[in-house]
């Protein structure tokens, strides 16, 4: 991996640790070891925006999930995101999501959230993957109610990248605006029978209770999916850049592992789910199960 893939990587941590606060061209610079000019260059080659644009940006999607989670004030959540006045902060929102801040906080509607991918991910994907000795996989079983799922279709990806692109990766900053009852948006393998012709085994979604009748985004559907039983295999902690490493370790454990012992077999008529990865947290899958004799 190149030192300037890293350098722009260290900027994007900087300004993701430090968004409530003035973040300057120098700082930045600081960060990254090479020139404010420099910087500004390679943060633009590889995000494809300017440190402001991309700090405005990350701002405003941060102060819409306040908004919608939040009994907070605009003003606060203005000067909070460092907006100078609420004036500035509610034209900013609405030419970037197309709504006034106090209707979104009364009424939340899906918007296009800015999701700040890391540009060391796209580069650790291209290199060649190293396992080391497997560690733990934590596995438990989660009970999913009757839900619906609003979901958009790709045309016939399979994993996380060829979804990206095929769909663009703009998807997940759409999902991340809406509230899940899983409190996060969902990846998803569909068995054949919710595949409409044409579409991908993979997709990305967020679930909602089995009644919403909310707004679902152009281009988006509402499938409905039924009560189901799932193991939820659980990886350990892992450093961001050993992400590959952490899909693998779970992915492995869940190829080699059987449910006969819980009578239990796979149940190929409900989605296999993944969450974000996150490396606090471990890498987590959930495999759909159903009783041995069902």
């Amino acid at each position: 991996m190149t030192e300037k893939v890293k350098a722009v990587q260290r900027m994007q941590d900087y300004i993701e640790q430090h968004l409530c606060e003035e973040i300057t061209l120098a700082q930045l610079a600081e960060v990254s070891l090479y020139s404010p000019w420099y910087s500004y260059r390679l943060f633009q080659q590889y995000t494809d925006l300017t440190p402001a644009d991309y700090i405005r940006r990350l701002r405003l999607s941060k102060s819409a999930l306040r908004l919608r989670d939040e009994a907070c004030r605009i003003l606060d959540v203005a000067l909070d995101m460092g907006f100078g006045s609420v004036d500035g902060y509610q034209r900013a929102f609405y030419r970037e999501f197309g709504c006034n801040p106090k209707e979104f906080a009364t009424k939340p509607i899906p918007l296009p959230l800015f999701v700040p991918y890391g540009v060391i991910y796209r580069e650790l994907r291209k290199e060649p993957e190293e396992m080391e000795t497997v560690r733990n996989v934590f596995i438990q079983t989660v009970e999913k109610p009757g839900r619906k799922v609003i979901l958009k279709r790709g045309v016939s990806a399979a994993d996380y990248f060829q979804y990206c692109e095929e769909v663009g990766c703009d998807v997940w900053g759409v999902l991340t605006s809406m509230k899940s009852i899983g409190g996060e948006p969902v990846c998803l393998w569909l068995p054949e029978a919710y595949r409409a012709p044409g579409t991908s085994e993979y997709v990305q979604g967020v679930e909602v209770p089995a009644d919403y009748d909310g707004v679902v985004p152009e281009g988006f559907e509402a499938v409905e999916f039924p009560a189901a039983r799932y193991l939820m295999f659980q990886g350990q902690p892992f450093e961001e850049e050993d992400y590959c490493q952490a899909i693998t370790e779970v992915q492995q454990a869940i190829e080699n592992y059987s449910p006969a012992s819980l009578g239990l077999v796979w149940d190929e008529a409900n989605p296999r789910i993944q969450l974000e990865p996150v490396g606090t947290r471990g890498y987590i899958e959930l495999c759909p199960v159903r009783p041995k004799d069902a």
